[in-house]
C-alpha cells in the first residue's frame, strides 16, 4: 500500500533502432536490464525497467526500435513499440543529436502525432556534437510537430539524466506502487539470463553474426545456497553462424560465457555455473512457432 500522495504511472522509451533507449534505462535504473550493443535492433521486447523512491514509481517501458520490419520478428517489433503508446501516461521520443533527423524518425514522428498521450523529445548523445549545433537540431524538431518539452541529455555519460528523472516523476499522477520498492523489472530471471547472454553474443561476433541469435535458458537449478547452475541455449540460422560463435577450440563461446556469468551474478548476487550450446534452426524469425518459443508472445490487444 502506497503512503498519501505517492506518484505512479508509465513512461514509453520510443526511438529508432540504436538510438540509446536501453543506455538511458539501464542508467535510470541503475541496473543492466536492459542488452546494449553498437548494433541497431537489440531490444526485441517491451523490458519494462522500475524506478522507485520515496515519493513515487515510474516503470519504463524500453520498446523495440521502430523500423521497417524484413521478416516475422521485425513485424513483431514493431507492433510492440506501437502498442507501448496506448499504455503510457508519457511517450519519451529519443533522436541521435549526432545523426541528421532521418527518414526512420520521420516515419516514428507521422506515428506518434496520432496519440493522445503526451510526447516529450530526448536528443540523446549531446556529448558527441558542439553545443552550438543543439538549436539547430531543436528548431528541426520542433518543426515536425509540437513536443510537450525538450530534453538535451547524454545516456552514456548521464549528463541530464537526473533532471530528466525528476521531472518525469514530477509529472506523474497520484497512484498505487505498482511493485516493491527493490524490484528494478517486471521480466523473470530467465528472460533477464537470455537477454545478458544474448547481449555478449552480439558484442563479441561484431558483423559476422547478424541479429538472427535467440537465447533459451533450458535450465536454472539451485545447487546450494548460493549457487546456480544454468543451461542455456544460443538459436542461430546458419551453421556458419554456429562456427563463429562456438570460435576456434571453443575461444568464442568461453568468452561469451564468462562475460554474460560475470553480469548474471552482479543482477542476482549469486554465484554462477553457466553452461550453453549453440543450435541451428533456419529461418527462425519467419516462424511463429519458433518465435513462440523463443519468447516473442504477441500480446491479445496489439
Amino acid at each position: 500500500m502506497s503512503e498519501p500522495g505517492f506518484k505512479s504511472g508509465f513512461i514509453a522509451l520510443v526511438g529508432r533502432p540504436n538510438v540509446g533507449k536501453s543506455t538511458l534505462l539501464n542508467k535510470m535504473i541503475g541496473e543492466k536490464i536492459a542488452i546494449m550493443s553498437p548494433k541497431a535492433q537489440t531490444t526485441r521486447n517491451k523490458i519494462q525497467g522500475i524506478y522507485t523512491t520515496d515519493q513515487g514509481q515510474i516503470v519504463f517501458m524500453d520498446t523495440p526500435g521502430i523500423h521497417k520490419p524484413h521478416n516475422s520478428l521485425g513485424d513483431f517489433m514493431v507492433k510492440t513499440a506501437m502498442s507501448a503508446l496506448r499504455e503510457a501516461d508519457m511517450v519519451w521520443f529519443l533522436v541521435n543529436a549526432d545523426e541528421p533527423r532521418g527518414a526512420g524518425d520521420d516515419f516514428i514522428i507521422n506515428r506518434l502525432k496520432d496519440t493522445k498521450t503526451p510526447v516529450y523529445l530526448i536528443i540523446n548523445k549531446i556529448d558527441l556534437v558542439n553545443p552550438s549545433d543543439l538549436l539547430a537540431i531543436i528548431d528541426d524538431y520542433r518543426q515536425q510537430m509540437e513536443f510537450a518539452e525538450i530534453f538535451p541529455i547524454s545516456a552514456l555519460k548521464g549528463d541530464g539524466v537526473p533532471a530528466l528523472l525528476d521531472f518525469g516523476m514530477d509529472q506523474m499522477a497520484e497512484g498505487p506502487q505498482y511493485y516493491p520498492a527493490d524490484q528494478i523489472t517486471d521480466h523473470p530471471e530467465r528472460f533477464v539470463m537470455g537477454e545478458l547472454i544474448r547481449e555478449k553474443v552480439l558484442q563479441l561476433t561484431r558483423q559476422e553474426v547478424p541479429h538472427s541469435v535467440a537465447v533459451v535458458i533450458d535450465k536454472i537449478e539451485r545447487q546450494d545456497e548460493n549457487h546456480l547452475h544454468v543451461q542455456a541455449t544460443i538459436v542461430v540460422e546458419r551453421p556458419t553462424q554456429k562456427n563463429i560463435i562456438i570460435g576456434k577450440q571453443g575461444a568464442m563461446i568461453k568468452e561469451i560465457g564468462v562475460r554474460a556469468r560475470k553480469d548474471i551474478e552482479r543482477l542476482l548476487g549469486d554465484k554462477i555455473f553457466l553452461e550453453t550450446w549453440v543450435k541451428v534452426e533456419e529461418r527462425w524469425r519467419d516462424k511463429p512457432q519458433a518465435l513462440q518459443t523463443y519468447g516473442y508472445k504477441e500480446d491479445a490487444d496489439i
